[in-house]
């Protein structure tokens, strides 16, 4: 299982998605007809209807995004100026009348609670759990008709409109996070990587939202491709991150992630690599020929005299892999099949070694020097053992402990070079 907790001394792209919910919640919402009448003095009973209205323009000055305990997060946005326009009707016993209407609305303030669970098949469910609007001014100017019939009416009618629109906000802010928790509904929780594996990434459970922090547990379990996304011998199990408060994102992988991956390949028969002489750089004068390799094998030249050979690698079973506090520990069982390629390009075997090695892991995380640098990245790898047996040879004595030996100095040696350059700069 995938766990990652996200405090709130980052939350600036919580309040970008928050904006953006709220406008596409407004913008091209169109809002109900708004119908009524009134009794104005001299004109007498006086009905009303405004129709069309949208919002033509919506500028926000602050937003914010906060968590909110228990059920998910409130966005909120204040002093937020919007521009609507629409159609209006007026009809009285003084006569009819209809035109255009622009309503500008300053200081606006929206903040909602949207609800957030786990939903179907592992997906994020959201839902409106409540919604509060209050606005400052709220001005309405005509078009069309006649000026005085609309003037003494528009005093009665803007405080009507500002109650109607006031909670036809909140309205139109609930049909938006309608539309996304209907997309959410469809939302792929699991993804192929190449032809051969998939990931699950579904929640596992409902995300855990405190005042400071949000905990998403998702499964993270690879699959093999064309079958059901809960096949291989793995459980996703519960583990806790710390309470760091200092970071953005705590992320936290469980051995479930690694070794159902390893799972996956070992049965599709992907971790298994045939090794050539074209394969060993250029730089090195050992080649790999049965000359070179008869060191260890003294009778391999005398019958292939100083010919090319090939390695066939194939894991045995799948790697075991074990996350420890000081890194990962990572167990390989293989096997080494060597070949001699004959003058007609036929292979012919020779020996086959079992191979058990541990490697140690440890990533390397640094923040950085300077706000241009997210930090620095890496990993430190380790051999901590290498033990070759031989399963049978045809080419009589094989020289294992000498050959353990040398491939135990040439790996410690080509690590560390490794881990002196493999770190990267973000």
């Amino acid at each position: 299982m995938h766990d990652s907790s996200i405090v709130t001394l980052y939350m600036n792209k919580a309040k970008e998605l928050g904006i953006e919910i709220l406008k596409s919640a407004l913008k091209k919402e169109t809002f109900h007809n708004i119908n009524g009448s009134y009794t104005v003095p001299l004109a007498g009973k006086v009905s009303y209807s405004v129709s069309g209205v949208q919002v033509t323009e919506f500028q926000v000055n602050q937003a914010g995004a906060e968590f909110a305990a228990g059920t998910g997060v409130d966005l909120s946005v204040q002093d937020a100026k919007v521009l609507m326009s629409g159609n209006w009707k007026l009809a009285s016993f003084l006569g009819d009348d209809s035109g255009t209407v622009d309503i500008n609305i300053d200081r606006l303030t929206i903040s909602t609670v949207m609800g957030v669970d786990r939903g179907d098949e592992g997906r994020l469910r959201v839902w409106y759990e409540s919604c509060r609007s209050a606005m400052g001014d709220f001005r309405l100017k005509f078009y069309g008709g006649t000026s005085w019939l609309y003037n003494i009416a528009a005093s009665a009618l803007r405080d009507m409109l500002k109650s109607e629109v006031n909670q036809q906000l909140c309205s139109e802010v609930k049909k938006g996070i309608d539309k996304i928790a209907e997309i959410l509904k469809t939302m792929n929780v699991s993804a192929q990587l190449d032809p051969i594996a998939g990931i699950d990434y579904s929640l596992v459970e409902k995300p855990m939202i405190d005042v400071d922090r949000c905990n998403v547990d998702l499964k993270g379990q690879f699959y093999t491709v064309g079958k059901t996304l809960h096949s291989g011998p793995f459980q996703p199990a519960p583990f806790l991150l710390p309470n760091q408060t200092d970071s953005m994102i705590l992320l936290g992988i469980s051995e479930l992630v690694a070794n159902s991956a390893a799972f996956v390949y070992y049965t599709a028969g992907a971790l298994r690599v045939n090794y050539t002489d074209a394969m060993v750089p250029k730089s090195l004068p050992l080649r790999l020929n049965t000359k070179n390799v008869g060191i260890f094998v003294p009778e391999l030249n005398e019958r292939f005299p100083n010919m090319p050979m090939e390695f066939h690698l194939a894991a045995q079973k799948e790697p075991e892999i074990r996350f420890q506090p000081t890194g990962m520990e990572v167990t390989l069982f293989a096997s080494a099949e060597a070949f001699v390629i004959l003058p007609n390009a036929s292979l012919a075997s020779v020996f086959l070694l079992n191979i058990d090695a541990n490697l140690t892991g440890q990533p390397l995380l640094k923040p950085g020097k300077s706000g241009k640098s997210l930090g620095y990245a890496g990993a430190s790898v380790a051999l901590k053992k290498l033990r070759l047996s031989k399963e049978w040879s045809k080419v009589g004595e094989i020289r294992v402990t000498v050959l353990e030996t040398l491939l135990k100095a040439a790996s410690n040696l080509g690590m560390s070079r490794l881990n002196r350059t493999h770190v990267h700069r973000h």
